[in-house]
Formats: C-alpha cells, structure tokens, sequence
C-alpha cells in the first residue's frame, strides 16, 4: 500500500468514526428523550436517563475533537491539489465547525442542571426549571441549524480539491457540491422558512449522501490512481 492510500484510508477511518458517533446526539437522544412542547415529560426522561443524555454531551465533544483531526488528514492528502482550497477547507470544516460543538455542550449543561435541580436554583419552582431546560434544549438545536451552513460550506472547498487531485472519482466532487447545497438550503429554511423545513428533507437527504460515499470511497478503495501535480491555489 502506498503512503497516498494509506493517508486515504486513515482519512475515511477518521471520517467514519464521526459518522457513528455523530447520530447519537443529533438524533437518537432527541428523538429518544424529547417531548416536543412538553417541558416536564422532557425533563422527567433526561432525569430517568441521564447517563445517555452525558454521552449525548461527551458525544459532541468527541466529535468537535475528531473534527480537527479529519480535517487535517484531509489537509496532508489533499493539500497538493490547491493549498488555498485546503486552507479554506481546514477552517470552515474543522476550527469553526469544533469550537461550536464545544461550545454548545454548554446548552446540554445547562439543561441538565436546571433538570436535576440545585440549592443556588431555589428561586425557581419546578415548571421554570423545566421550562428553562426546554429552552437551553432548543437554543442547542437553533445552533446546530446555524452549523449546517458550516457544515455545508466546508464541501465546496473540498470538492474543488477531489475534483483537482486525480486520484479521486470526479462524480465525488459533483456529489458533494451537491451536499453542500442541501446543508445551506436547509440552515436557510430553518431560520428564514421553517414551514419549510419538513418539505425539504425527502430532496436534501440522497444529496446529504455525498459525504457518505465520499467516506467509503476512501476507506474501502483509497487513492487508486495518483496524478502528480504541482501546489497551486484555489
């Protein structure tokens, strides 16, 4: 194995990490824990499982950390394709994306605390807890909203570099523009359409596959033709 194909395959083994642990808080924990519009039952099932709604929070900090190192892998395989593109691509897909995960587990704290009560919240009855914990609960999710566009601009950067490299499929680099596309469309709907929302996850979601298949193409095949090519910028 060359060292190109194992830069690939480290990068897609990294890449895969984030996509198994990722769904945890994203969207088991929600759907498993969180009574829409209903504080109380919401709190009641974050006290009876705790211990999942804490490796929902440690679950986000491992992702804003493996961020940083995906991108990086990233970075060293792809770098030679345009070193501007791969500069861009370091900061909106990794530096940006990983401080906002930190920071968000804050929102999750919160909510935990004011759900299990405390002596310094005896100024609150019960409900305002609940209610307050509801709301840390939904500035979490607003911010994962405002994060797709993050999530989908980092790609444009990247496939402009799969695109370049050679040895990766063009029809990749199609792909994830495509991807990014729908991440944008959606952060957008969410903030500026949100009646909207619902109606556009059947046409984002086979788009949002782009990245998925971008992460098996280089776990299962790697770099299978390297074109050698000078740093150029984006």
């Amino acid at each position: 194995m060359t060292p190109l194909n194992k830069q690939a395959r480290l990068a897609g083994f990294l890449y895969l990490l984030l996509a198994l642990v990722g769904p945890l808080r994203l969207i088991y924990i929600p759907t498993a824990l969180f009574a829409s519009d209903h504080p109380a039952q919401t709190a009641a099932n974050i006290v009876a499982h705790e211990t999942l709604f804490r490796w929902g929070m440690f679950g986000d900090l491992f992702i804003g950390t493996m961020l940083i190192f995906v991108v990086l892998a990233l970075y060293r395989l792809l770098k030679p394709a345009g070193s501007t593109a791969a500069v861009l691509m370091m900061i909106l897909g990794g530096l940006l994306p990983s401080a906002i995960y930190f920071i968000n587990t804050a929102n999750d704290a919160a909510a935990l605390v004011l759900v299990r009560g405390a002596p310094f919240l005896d100024a609150f009855n019960q409900a305002q807890r609940e209610s307050l914990a509801m709301l840390f609960l939904r500035v979490h999710r607003e911010v994962i909203t405002a994060a797709e566009t993050l999530w989908g601009l980092w790609l444009v950067p990247l496939a402009i570099l799969v695109w370049r490299c050679g040895f990766l499929p063009r029809v990749l680099a199609v792909w994830l523009i495509l991807n990014a596309c729908a991440y944008v469309a959606q952060s957008f709907a969410g903030f500026v359409m949100p009646h909207l929302s619902d109606s556009l996850e059947p046409i984002c979601f086979p788009l949002q596959l782009g990245e998925i298949a971008f992460m098996l193409w280089l776990l299962v095949f790697g770099a299978r033709r390297y074109i050698l090519m000078e740093s150029k910028d984006a």
